[in-house]
């Protein structure tokens, strides 16, 4: 029998040695078990275990696809400890730690009738057809099983003949008929059942254009952050996005959600897609997310500059961008001389904002994918992309917001 605690302690300290502390974190704070799985009559017997980790639900789907990487890892530290005193297998497997809700049924999350309406509404006026490329039965029965659902129609004995009949053989339904069908209760059910419903609406079965299912993530998460809910990118099948749902946590989205209002303001759509793979790839990619949050605040400055009918070359760094902005919007305050302390006090805030996404930006250069690693290679992680992220919209929110006072008083001078 595995002596789990020596075991695991010494499993610990060859992560930590190799550099690998988020699964070192896992062995160290999780509780483990180890539970016997199989036995292989091969070579005298062999014994099959796995030492399963209980992680908290939010921490373990937070995981996401690096959950197999994570386990692979331990799995190869707990090979190196026990290979030279047991011929058994012993894999790790990171779990789910088990409820203990007595009233885990009950619907404890609320998503607002009105929300439902509105986001149903955009999907009308914009008509789109909410099974896609599938037909209405195919689509439900990737969610519901119809043939538990009664039949509104007395000839048929469940809900799939009544939907077939009504909407491919007499075609007397309107295409909308499903958001008002109390079986499936989408404007008063559980907020889950919604969420699962707009989430297949956009899965790439349903709709493989990819362009056109984030056009209507963004309907969908426009209507849903307020209500603390968003739809986010969970993973790829076949290089397009699948995404899930999730309670948001503030922070992060809080800041992509200020962004999205500045390129609102500034009417630029580029800065539009940027800010959608920031939100994307602040957890599932740091890299990304960081050269990303660089070039958010390049295109915010050229935004501005043409606005302006400032010229700038193709050739002209962050560095150049950001001293030109500075200049045409006279980003020091009025009545601040240049000799004051207040002045160089303003420049050097906004010349360690960005620097400091320059930098982050040069380290998603070291830590990118296409070169070899050593044992001591550590990846960036999301907090790295969060600082970068926050400090590019803490640029483009206040050089924004300074552009736009600039515009109002050159109009009131001008009147």
């Amino acid at each position: 029998m595995l002596e789990i605690e020596q075991t695991l302690a010494t499993v610990h300290a060859l992560l930590r040695s190799d550099g690998l502390m988020e699964a070192a974190a896992i062995v160290r704070t999780c509780a483990a078990q180890a539970e016997q799985t199989g036995h292989d009559n091969w070579n005298g017997g062999t014994d099959i275990w796995e030492v399963r980790f209980n992680l908290s639900v939010p921490e373990y789907a937070s995981l996401g696809a690096k959950r197999a990487q994570l386990e692979d890892q331990i799995t190869a530290r707990l090979k190196i400890v026990l290979e030279p005193d047991t011929q058994d297998w012993y894999t790790a497997k990171i779990v789910p730690a088990k409820q203990r809700q007595a009233d885990w049924r009950l619907d404890t999350a609320t998503l607002a009738r009105q929300i439902r309406i509105n986001i149903f509404d955009g999907l009308r006026l914009e008509e789109v057809a909410w099974h896609g490329k599938l037909d209405d039965v195919e689509f439900l029965s990737r969610l519901f099983d119809l043939q538990e659902l009664p039949s509104n129609d007395s000839r048929f004995k469940d809900a799939a003949g009544d939907i077939w009949q009504h909407r491919h053989n007499n075609d007397d339904w309107e295409n909308d008929w499903i958001f008002t069908d109390s079986r499936f209760r989408l404007l008063d059910g559980p907020a889950d059942k919604f969420l699962r419903f707009l989430c297949e609406v956009i899965h790439p079965v349903v709709r493989p254009d990819r362009d056109e299912a984030l056009r209507l993530v963004q309907h969908f998460n426009d209507q849903l952050r307020p209500a603390g809910f968003e739809i986010y990118e969970e993973e790829r099948i076949a290089g397009r996005p699948r995404f899930a749902y999730r309670r948001m946590l503030g922070g992060s989205s809080r800041t992509v959600m200020r962004a999205k209002t500045v390129a609102d303001a500034l009417n630029a759509g580029w800065m539009e897609k940027e800010i959608e793979r920031l939100e994307n790839a602040v957890d599932r990619d740091p890299a990304l997310a960081i050269g990303t949050a660089k070039e958010l605040i390049e295109t915010c400055c050229k935004s501005i500059l043409t606005k302006r009918g400032i010229a700038f070359t193709k050739s002209e760094d962050l560095g150049d961008l950001t001293k030109k902005l500075a200049k045409e919007l006279q980003l020091v305050p009025e009545g601040v001389s240049d000799e004051a302390k207040g002045a160089e006090n303003i420049r050097l805030i906004l010349r360690n904002l960005t620097q400091l996404t320059n930098n982050l930006a040069q380290l998603r250069g070291l830590y990118g994918t296409g070169h070899g690693r050593d044992g001591q290679y550590r990846g960036l992680q999301p907090r790295h992309a969060r600082l970068a992220v926050a400090s590019a919209v803490a640029f483009i929110d206040f050089v924004s917001e300074t552009f736009r006072h600039r515009e109002r008083t050159r109009g009131l001078a001008e009147s």
